[in-house]
């Protein structure tokens, strides 16, 4: 008998499925994500046909091998460093981030160097195999082991990695592929959920491991159901602005490492190329004996990064004073203006504010406070801070300096890139035991006596 199909709404942020449309989710709260699909009524199997065909049976936690997962090494030891050191076999693993970002072009230039000694698939949805080879040889791709396929029909995508059994296997994008079976359009919830489930059942009996590249909707978040965040074992997000060169990679989710890794990268015209001392490439060009410029340190995973944060107070044209942050938190920035006026005596009411942080970085740590303060007040008293200073520090709403983690490790990347003085929480100096060369340490408790010490 034939199958019924019906007409369902299901939420694109959630996977949220009503019969009827609502303005607002009912299982995650957001606005016009309920969308339109085509569900097909399939009659229920037994249980007993459902258990004949399962295979897996229970085992003790004793006789699991815990060996350690083979890793391929992709050639770029800022990619390998956010996957955890190289991609595990058998893995699925999802790139996104914004159009023209970059994300097809670091596929490929992986493949020159895993192409020496591995078989890859490259499956692509959105381009032909002459653009796909225009593209390669601009990049300098030319392994004998890249095979292109272009096909967004997943059933004959995945027949041809069972035939083919290749090493790597790259797909661009998920959006584009589709089940013929289904009724619904290619990037819908329900052909990306399906399409998703359906290779990740494939590559994890066949121990294939593939990358995924995952379009990004209006507001930044990954397109597709949440869901599909959850089936893949690795996502990272690309994130900058396409109008300027660095390009950071980040790792939001990994089953086989850290989340808190970061890999930086330069976008030139023979693709990404990877920043091994992003301290040194955020500091060019960084303007001497200014007003409103401060140089703070941050933690991204393990690694120190050293970033310039520039302030700018201006008398107001506006009947209300602006405020506006690129790269740092605007709340933040509002709160620390209010401790700033209230508990400093430093006037920020009938001022314009803007804070940008250089180099496209995003400023989440509170031990970047200080810094965000300090560049605020040097502009406002228009008063340079000195260009060999680091300043770092916690900002409460009392107006003290709060203690700050992995402080041995800020003050040591400071000193290597030739910083003389730093500016850093009074307990966090009572603290430390080891020798930085000639580096002055200056421990400050209120804001006050930290601009004082900055520009001294």
């Amino acid at each position: 008998m034939a199958s019924k199909s019906k007409s369902v709404y299901i939420c694109s942020e959630c996977g949220f499925e009503s019969a009827k449309w609502y303005g607002k989710c009912p299982g995650c709260g957001q606005w016009n994500t309920m969308n339109e699909e085509i569900k097909e009524i399939v009659p229920a199997k037994s249980a007993v046909s459902v258990l004949s065909r399962s295979g897996a049976r229970p085992m003790p936690i004793s006789n699991i091998s815990t060996q350690e997962e083979a890793r391929y090494h992709t050639g770029l030891s800022e990619l390998d460093r956010v996957l955890g050191g190289g991609i595990v076999k058998g893995s699925l693993i999802l790139i996104s981030g914004e159009p023209g970002i970059g994300k097809s072009t670091i596929l490929l230039q992986i493949c020159e160097y895993l192409g020496k000694e591995l078989k890859i698939l490259y499956v692509s949805g959105e381009e032909s195999s002459r653009q796909i080879k225009l593209r390669a040889t601009r990049l300098g791709v030319q392994s004998d082991n890249l095979y292109i396929l272009t096909e967004t029909d997943i059933q004959y995508v995945i027949e041809q990695i069972r035939e083919e059994k290749p090493d790597l296997v790259m797909i661009d994008s998920i959006q584009t592929m589709n089940f013929t079976d289904l009724n619904s359009s290619p990037g819908s919830v329900t052909q990306v959920r399906e399409c998703t489930n359906a290779v990740m059942r494939a590559i994890k009996a066949l121990e294939i491991p593939t990358i995924l590249v995952g379009h990004v909707n209006k507001d930044g978040a990954i397109a597709g159901p949440k869901v599909l965040e959850h089936i893949v074992d690795a996502v990272l997000y690309f994130e900058g602005d396409r109008q300027m060169s660095y390009r950071i990679l980040r790792a939001v989710k990994n089953r086989y490492g850290s989340t808190n890794e970061i890999g930086v990268f330069d976008m030139g015209d023979s693709g990404l190329q990877q920043v091994d001392n992003p301290s040194q490439a955020l500091l060019a060009g960084r303007p001497k004996n200014v007003s409103g410029t401060c140089v703070t340190c941050v933690i991204e995973g393990s690694r120190p990064i050293l970033a310039e944060i520039q302030g700018l107070a201006t008398t107001t044209g506006f009947g209300n004073p602006r405020r506006m942050a690129t790269g740092f938190d605007y709340n933040r920035m509002n709160l620390l203006l209010a401790v700033l006026e209230k508990r400093a005596g430093f006037y920020f009411s009938n001022l314009d504010a803007y804070v940008n942080v250089v180099g496209g970085l995003r400023l989440d740590e509170p031990a970047t406070d200080l810094a965000v303060a300090m560049s605020l007040v040097s502009s406002l008293k228009d008063t340079p801070i000195r260009d060999d200073a680091i300043v770092f520090g916690e900002i409460g709403l009392a107006g003290e300096i709060r203690s700050v983690t992995n402080i041995e490790a800020r003050i040591g990347e400071a000193a290597r890139l030739g910083f003389k003085k730093c500016i850093l929480p009074y307990h966090n100096k009572k603290q430390l035991t080891g020798k930085f060369g000639d580096m002055d340490l200056v421990g400050v408790k209120d804001v006050r006596s930290a601009f004082e010490a900055s520009i001294e």
